[in-house]
C-alpha cells in the first residue's frame, strides 16, 4: 500500500517556504543595494562643496556632499530632537530659509543645537554644512558653525545607517528550514499512525 502525501497540507507548507526563500533572497539583493548606496554616501563626503540646490532634486543623489548656501532671511523655526558633538540628547534648531528670488524649495538649515527649544537669534547668513534628510525626505544643510549661543549639532555620518539586510536574509531561510522540519516531522508521526 502506498502512502500519499496530504495535498492541501503540503501544498500550504510549499508555498510558505517558497515565499521565505523568495524574501532571503530580495534581502540579499537589499543589502548589495545598500553596500552601494553606502559606498556611494561615503564618496560624497570626500566631494568639493557644492551649492545647496536651488531646485528640487532626488535627496539620494546629495546626501552627506557637503555644500553651502545662503540664508536671506529666515520665514520659521522648528526645533527637533538630536544630539550634539558630545552625544547630548536636545534640540536641534532648524531654520526655514529664504533664499532668494521667490523661486525653489528655499533651504532648511540645522543652525545648531541646545538643551533649550526656543528660537535663537539668528536671522540669516552664509551656511556651510553637510546635507542630510528628515523623514519627509526634505533636504537640510546641518551647519558646520553654529549660530550664537548654540552648540554645533552632531553631523549626519553614513555610518550610522544600518545594513541588516543580510542578517534578515538569514532569518528568512532559517524560517524556511525550520518550516520544513517541522512539516517533515508532522508528516513522519502522521505516517506511522
Amino acid at each position: 500500500m502506498t502512502r500519499r502525501l496530504p495535498f492541501w497540507p503540503t501544498l500550504i507548507v510549499a508555498l510558505a517556504v517558497a515565499t521565505m526563500i523568495g524574501l532571503g533572497t530580495w534581502q540579499l539583493q537589499r543589502a548589495k543595494w545598500k553596500e552601494g548606496l553606502l559606498a556611494r554616501y561615503a564618496v560624497a563626503r570626500t566631494l568639493p562643496v557644492m551649492a545647496f540646490p536651488a531646485v528640487p532634486v532626488e535627496p539620494e543623489t546629495l546626501l552627506f556632499r557637503r555644500a553651502t548656501g545662503y540664508c536671506l532671511q529666515v520665514t520659521g523655526w522648528s526645533a527637533k530632537a538630536g544630539r550634539n558633538m558630545a552625544g547630548e540628547s536636545g534640540w536641534r534648531h532648524i531654520a526655514a530659509c529664504r533664499t532668494g528670488g521667490g523661486e525653489g524649495p528655499g533651504m532648511q538649515a540645522d543652525m545648531g543645537w541646545s538643551n533649550n527649544p526656543a528660537n535663537p537669534a539668528f536671522k540669516g547668513g552664509p551656511v556651510t554644512g553637510i546635507i542630510t534628510e528628515d523623514r519627509q525626505k526634505n533636504l537640510i544643510l546641518v551647519a558646520e558653525s553654529p549660530a550664537a549661543g548654540l552648540q554645533r549639532s552632531l553631523p549626519p555620518d553614513p555610518k550610522d545607517i544600518p545594513n541588516d539586510h543580510r542578517m534578515y536574509a538569514v532569518q528568512w531561510f532559517s524560517f524556511a528550514a525550520i518550516a520544513l522540519v517541522i512539516y517533515a516531522v508532522a508528516l513522519r508521526k502522521r505516517l506511522r499512525a
